[in-house]
């Protein structure tokens, strides 16, 4: 049973203004949390994900991420609210949106090349997060192909060999660890501020055509990580494309690069629902090492 009463009660002390809930609303949840709108007596409304209670850690690590984004000022994120645990869940508790899929793609595309302008000293984040349900770490490291290496590839790597995927997988995966710099001899990233899960069901937008991003996976790392990811299931518009390049231009080594970036994500994918996803992360590798072999 979830305890609507003690999250009414953190949505009132984070907000400065007693919330009296006056009912509350399942929504289309995802895979990994239960999804509500909370609607209160004095008409505010809210937006509310819940897990179990173990899983606070991964509210308050999106928590740190969109509020890493909404400080850049340059992209729209829901604005959290409150989050916790409550009896035996944790919850999160953000701002209402009224979000529709239709939208300014072009405003899209140049407040993305905005918010990737911004960037740090280093690649990784202040704490680890999420990607899906995966743990993601982000310690920090001040070289691109070791962060890569070592906190993205590597780390689904070793998660695949627990999981019983090994022989040609993880030869494959050696191989392409140890070929890494082949992929960089030409272009330097810079840790630019990532959302890190940018597939096409993470943006929406507001009414007024106002762009909104969403559950993040937050990380200085290559802007080029989040461009890969929109055209990993089906691609984002045209127009934002067009408007992120215009804003700013991309190196001409992306298109190999992409494979290497949403490798990642299809490692993630065999660890998390196993299927056809390691065998296409195999035939990915093997592409991607035949391409680092062209450039010698």
């Amino acid at each position: 049973m979830t305890d609507w009463d003690a999250i009414a009660a953190a949505i009132g002390s984070a907000t400065r203004q007693p919330f009296r809930l006056s009912g509350q609303t399942a929504i289309g949840s995802g895979w990994i949390n239960q999804a509500y709108h909370l609607d209160g007596q004095d008409g505010r409304r809210f937006f509310i994900k819940l897990n179990s209670a173990d899983k606070a850690g991964m509210f308050s690590a999106e928590v740190a991420g969109l509020s890493e984004i909404a400080a850049t000022q340059t992209i729209r994120v829901p604005q959290p609210i409150a989050h916790g645990v409550a009896g035996k869940q944790s919850y999160l508790v953000l701002e209402h949106l009224a979000l529709s899929s239709r939208g300014d793609a072009e405003l899209l595309g140049e407040q993305l090349a905005a918010m990737h302008r911004c960037t740090s000293s280093r690649f990784g984040f202040a704490q680890d997060n999420f990607i899906g349900a995966t743990p993601q770490p982000n310690a920090w490291k001040s070289e691109w192909i070791d962060f890569w290496r070592e906190r993205r590839l590597g780390f689904q790597l070793r998660l695949a060999a627990q999981n019983g995927y090994g022989g040609q997988l993880q030869r494959l995966g050696e191989k392409l660890l140890d070929a890494l710099p082949a992929f960089f001899e030409s272009y330097t990233p810079q840790p630019s501020l990532l959302h890190g899960d940018l597939w096409g069901g993470n943006h929406a937008y507001l009414p007024d055509g106002t762009p909104v991003i969403f559950d993040p996976a937050t990380y200085y790392g290559d802007r080029e990580c989040d461009l890969a990811m929109t055209e990993l299931f089906g691609g984002y518009s045209a127009d934002f494309y067009a408007a992120y390049r215009a804003a700013y231009p991309l190196d001409a080594g992306y298109a190999t690069r992409r494979e290497l970036y949403n490798l990642y994500h299809i490692l993630n994918h065999a660890n998390l629902f196993c299927g056809g996803y390691a065998r296409q992360a195999e035939q990915m590798m093997q592409r991607l090492l035949a391409s680092g072999l062209q450039q010698h």
